[in-house]
This record gives structure tokens, C-alpha cells and sequence, in this order.
């Protein structure tokens, strides 16, 4: 590959990551235009980059095309919050079982530090400070995904991660933080695992997602 075919590639990865992080995290809102002269403005890629970039977000479904009209963020819906949830539950509840069989000292370390840098960030939040909301998912997607790394599937742990995202999408868009509630679920979770109690972690995640979603749905934020 040649440096000018590499350093255009890197473009578009960047572009194509700013982007999607911006739709999950609700910069770029539920419904909004993706008009392609300001996306090239804030994101520095041209428009034969932006329009394969947003097709890939298409088939990722955070972004729909309007026929001749160009391209917006994809809509949420209590609906589909739904069936994504159902779908990461399943998902997780599989890989954790896996994971909690198979995961040694190594699992163990990643899970505990993941689950440290999240319960001292979820402590901040808790006494109001929601300074670090971008950074408090970021460490529940960490925490979430150290529980399942050792499951031995790759396929398992990119899927789930693709789910994540858009779920995690849903609490972005809603604000949702449920407090010490799900803390203490955190906190559950770390115990099942370290004690490799599998059935009782699939419960606590049940609990974990259904709470999350009708809490998300609470906040009023979503059709």
C-alpha cells in the first residue's frame, strides 16, 4: 500500500469512528440530517469517503437513507430499545456462562481493575457530579466487556459489542443513570464472577438490563 492509499485510509477509519461515536453517545441525534458538505467541515473527510462511511453505518443501522434525499441518524423507539436489549441479554448471559468456565487469574485481574475504575466513577456520580458521563459508559462497556473476554469467542465478543453500542446508544440518548441501583449490581456481578456463579450472574443481568430499560424508558426521551 502506498503512504498516500494508507494515509487516506486512515481518514476515513478516524472519520468513520468520530462518527459513530458521535451518533451513540447522541451528538448527532435521532433524526438529524447528515448533510454532507458539514460533515466534511467537522469530520475532515471528502464526500466519496462520507457517503461509504455512512452506508457502513447504514448496515449498522445507526443511520438510514431518505431515498434521493441523502442520510440521517438513525430514529430510536421504545420497540426497538426493547428488542435490543432482549438481544444483549442473550448474548451476554451466553458469554458470560462461557466465560466465568473458562477465565483464569489473568480474567480475574481484568475484570477487578475494569470494575474498580467504574465503581469510583459511578461514587462521583453518585454525589452528583456528571461531569464524566461520556467516560462512566465507556467504563460500564469495559466492566461489561472484561466479564465476557475469556469466553473464547471472537465472533461472541464482537457481536455483543455491536449490541452494546446500541443499546448503550438508548442510555445516551435518555441521560439514564439508575444510581446506586445498578452500582450495587455492578458490585454483583463482580461477586459472581469471582466466585464463578454463573446462574446467579445471569439473574443479576436480567435484573441489570430490564431495569436499565425501563428507566431509560422513564426518562420520556423516547417515542
Amino acid at each position: 500500500m502506498s503512504r498516500d492509499a494508507g494515509a487516506g485510509q486512515t481518514v476515513a477509519q478516524g472519520a468513520y469512528q468520530r462518527i459513530r461515536h458521535d451518533i451513540i453517545v447522541g451528538r448527532l441525534p435521532p433524526g438529524q440530517k447528515l448533510k454532507l458538505d458539514r460533515l466534511r467541515e467537522d469530520y475532515g473527510a471528502g464526500v466519496g469517503t462520507l457517503r461509504e462511511i455512512l452506508n457502513r453505518l447504514q448496515s449498522e443501522r445507526l443511520v438510514v437513507a431518505e431515498g434521493q434525499k441523502g442520510f440521517e441518524v438513525a430514529p430510536v423507539s421504545a420497540t426497538n430499545l426493547r428488542e435490543i436489549a432482549a438481544l444483549r441479554q442473550l448474548l451476554e448471559g451466553r458469554a458470560l456462562r462461557q466465560s466465568f468456565q473458562a477465565g483464569g487469574m489473568d480474567w480475574e485481574g481484568r475484570v477487578v481493575a475494569a470494575h474498580h475504575r467504574l465503581s469510583r466513577l459511578e461514587a462521583r456520580m453518585a454525589e452528583g457530579d456528571r461531569s464524566g458521563t461520556e467516560e462512566w459508559k465507556q467504563y460500564d462497556w469495559q466492566f461489561h466487556g472484561a466479564l465476557i473476554s475469556a469466553c473464547g469467542s471472537r465472533m461472541l465478543v464482537e457481536t455483543h459489542a455491536a449490541v452494546f453500542d446500541k443499546y448503550l446508544r438508548y442510555q445516551m440518548i435518555a441521560l439514564s443513570y439508575r444510581g446506586a441501583v445498578a452500582a450495587a449490581e455492578h458490585a454483583e456481578l463482580l461477586d459472581c464472577a469471582l466466585r464463578r456463579d454463573a446462574d446467579r450472574a445471569c439473574e443479576v443481568l436480567t435484573r441489570h438490563v430490564a431495569g436499565g430499560v425501563e428507566h431509560a424508558l422513564a426518562a420520556g426521551t423516547i417515542a
